[in-house]
C-alpha cells in the first residue's frame, strides 16, 4: 500500500466577522489548510500576484451588503480556477442567489456547519494522493541538482503543498514531460530573471562571462531541469514499456496574465526552494508537478537495485 504524503494548501480567507474568522481558522488547522488574509482594498492585487492558493473562503457580507457576491464576480474573472466557499448568514446553501451567480461558488455554508466542507475540500484540493516516497524523493533530487549548479549558497525548502491556481511565477520557466506507467504529465521550474542574473554575474554558477545575457540564465535553469528530470527518471521510472496509447491535450499559455493551463482541473504539487548566499541575496524557485494525462499512484514504486542484480552484473562480489 502506498504511504500518502501529508500536504497542505494555502487558502485566502476574506472574512470580517471575528468570531467566524476564529471558527474558520480552527477548521483550516484541522483540514491541512493554511489560511492567509488580505486587506479589503488589496484583495485583487493579491490575487494578481504570485501567491499560490488552493481555494478562497468568502463571507457573503464581506465589504458590505452583498459585497461578497460582487467580489466573487471579480475573483472569478481573474482566477476562475480557484474554488470559492461562500459563508452565508441566513442559509447554508445557494438558495436565493441568481443562477448566473451560483456558478461562481463551489459550496455555500453556515459557520455552524462549516465541517460539511471537509469532504468537498478533499475533492477539490486534495483529490490526488501523492506517495510519501515520491514527495520526499523530489525534494532530495532537486536539492542535489541545485547544489551541483550553484556555488556558495544554502538551499532551503518549504513543506510541499497543493495549489489549484495556474499563475506563472517570474519571467522564466522551464517545462519538461514525465511519462511512465504510473504517471504522465509535466514538471515546471519557475523563477525571476533578476536574481538569477545576479547569481551568474557573481560567479555562483558554472558559467563564466563578462556580460550576462538571457541565454546564460536560460542555460542555468535548463541544466537544473535536465538534472532533476534525469534523477527523477532513474529513481521513479522503470524501463518497462508504456501501456496503452498516449493521448495529449493542448497547453495554453497567456503571457499577459502570467497564466498556464494544462487542460485539466486537477490540483498541482508544488515545492518552493530558496537559495541564499553569505550576503543574504536570495533566489526563489518554484517547482510544480501536474499529472494531467495519467495518474495511478497505486503503480508507483522506487527503482531499487537488487543485491542479486549487483552480483549478476559483477558490481558486487563475495569476499
Amino acid at each position: 500500500m502506498v504511504e500518502k504524503a501529508e500536504l497542505v494548501s494555502k487558502v485566502l480567507v476574506l472574512e470580517e466577522a471575528q468570531d467566524c474568522a476564529a471558527r474558520i481558522k480552527a477548521f483550516c488547522d484541522a483540514n491541512s489548510l493554511v489560511g492567509v488574509k488580505a486587506q479589503s482594498g488589496n484583495v485583487m492585487g493579491v490575487l494578481k500576484s504570485n501567491v499560490d492558493l488552493g481555494a478562497i473562503f468568502l463571507g457573503e457580507s464581506y465589504g458590505g451588503k452583498d459585497g461578497g457576491l460582487k467580489l466573487a464576480r471579480e475573483i472569478h474573472d481573474v482566477r476562475p480556477e480557484l474554488p470559492i466557499f461562500l459563508r452565508r448568514e441566513g442559509a447554508d446553501d445557494l438558495e436565493g442567489i441568481s443562477d448566473q451567480d451560483k456558478c461562481l461558488f463551489s459550496q455555500a455554508y453556515a459557520i455552524s456547519n462549516i465541517d460539511k466542507l471537509g469532504p468537498i475540500i478533499n475533492e477539490t484540493i486534495f483529490s490526488l494522493v501523492y506517495p510519501n516516497a515520491l514527495v520526499r524523493g523530489i525534494t532530495e533530487i532537486t536539492r542535489t541538482a541545485l547544489e551541483s549548479q550553484f556555488k556558495g549558497v544554502d538551499v532551503t525548502t518549504e513543506a510541499p503543498y497543493i495549489v489549484r491556481d495556474r499563475i506563472i511565477y517570474g519571467e522564466l520557466f522551464t517545462l519538461i514531460p514525465l511519462e511512465s506507467n504510473w504517471c504522465r504529465g509535466y514538471m515546471m521550474l519557475q523563477t525571476e530573471e533578476g536574481p538569477l542574473v545576479s547569481c551568474v554575474a557573481s560567479g555562483q554558477t558554472h558559467i563564466t562571462t563578462d556580460s550576462v545575457n538571457f541565454r546564460d540564465i536560460n542555460h542555468v535553469l535548463g541544466e537544473v531541469t535536465n538534472l532533476v528530470w534525469g534523477m527523477f527518471k532513474n529513481r521513479f521510472i522503470s524501463a518497462e514499456p508504456l501501456e496503452g496509447r498516449a493521448s495529449q491535450v493542448p497547453i495554453i499559455v497567456n503571457h499577459l496574465h502570467r497564466y498556464i493551463s494544462f487542460g485539466s482541473e486537477d490540483p498541482q504539487l508544488c515545492f518552493r526552494y530558496t537559495l541564499t548566499d553569505s550576503s543574504g541575496i536570495s533566489l526563489v524557485l518554484y517547482q510544480r508537478f501536474v499529472f494531467n494525462l495519467s495518474w495511478s499512484p497505486d503503480k508507483f514504486k522506487e527503482n531499487e537495485a537488487l543485491v542479486e542484480d549487483l552480483f549478476d552484473s559483477g558490481e558486487l562480489e563475495l569476499f
